[in-house]
């Protein structure tokens, strides 16, 4: 499905980020108008933000900023939903939540334990999809996977393989060759945040591959770009579960890009980089 190109308007909160420059840069291709405002912006209440992408929220450094984790995944957004005037909210959640969950459907039953210092980061997010799904207003949520392209933020995963592969021509895995996640090219991201924002039902979306890419298939791509990859003695076992993606597929069709194919690319821009 394609995106008219009519004259729409959109709000990105958090969008000086990784996603959010990304998404800043497709929908003004579109000829959409974005306004980014700042955190503090008093102004957000005071006009109407069009179709809002709350894209603020932190990452790896969530458990050394746990107030600023839940300012920005739950306070924050409070107050969009409570005073701001919009014609949709697009709230990027991720699929962290399905942690220890028996299925990733978008309805899937989750868990999360308060006294666990990594689960705050989910915790906040729920919290951030439930106000959402019970504010009466016109949301959609998006668990959003993980995420790749060029210039993505310090202290990602994928990120620091590259690096250290760019940079040492060596690679030390601290999880074992059967760890696996799903992985979404950020353009895969940006094509589709729009066209659910507009056509999606109000809910949750999951927004992934739904095919996941184990270490040991990374580290065979950059062998081949030769790079030296190892693996530490008893690296645990991360394990995602495959995302069920069928809701997506449905309105905004399969992903474009796979990360198998990208990565060379990948690879060779990081080699490029300062």
């Amino acid at each position: 499905m394609s995106v008219p190109t009519a004259a729409m308007h959109a709000t990105l909160i958090g969008g000086h980020g990784f996603v959010g420059r990304h998404l800043q840069a497709q929908l003004r291709s579109l000829g959409w108008t974005c306004d980014v405002p700042l955190r503090d912006d008093v102004s957000l209440f005071q006009r109407d933000l069009g179709h809002v992408f709350y894209c603020a929220g932190l990452t790896a450094d969530f458990r050394q900023r746990p107030y600023d984790t839940v300012e920005a995944h739950v306070a924050l957004l409070s107050n969009v939903l409570q005073q701001a005037s919009f014609l949709s909210l697009t709230y990027l959640s991720s699929t962290r939540v399905y942690a220890g969950a028996s299925t990733t459907d978008e309805g899937a039953a989750l868990q999360v334990r308060s006294h666990v210092s990594g689960d705050l980061y989910n915790i906040s997010k729920l919290m951030g999809e439930s106000l959402c799904l019970n504010s009466q207003r016109d949301v959609r949520v998006i668990r959003l996977s993980n995420v790749y392209g060029l210039h993505m933020p310090a202290q990602n995963f994928l990120s620091d393989v590259l690096t250290s592969a760019a940079k040492d021509k060596c690679v030390v895995f601290r999880s074992s060759p059967q760890s696996q996640k799903d992985y979404i090219a950020v353009q895969d991201v940006v094509r589709c945040l729009p066209i659910i924002a507009q056509y999606g039902e109000a809910g949750i979306y999951n927004l992934a591959s739904g095919c996941n890419v184990s270490n040991a298939e990374i580290a065979s791509i950059l062998q081949r770009q030769g790079v030296r990859c190892k693996f530490q003695n008893n690296a645990p076992d991360i394990l995602f579960p495959t995302m069920n993606v069928a809701k997506l597929h449905a309105l905004c069709g399969a992903s474009h890009h796979e990360l198998a194919t990208d990565l060379p690319t990948l690879y060779s821009h990081y080699c490029e980089t300062p």
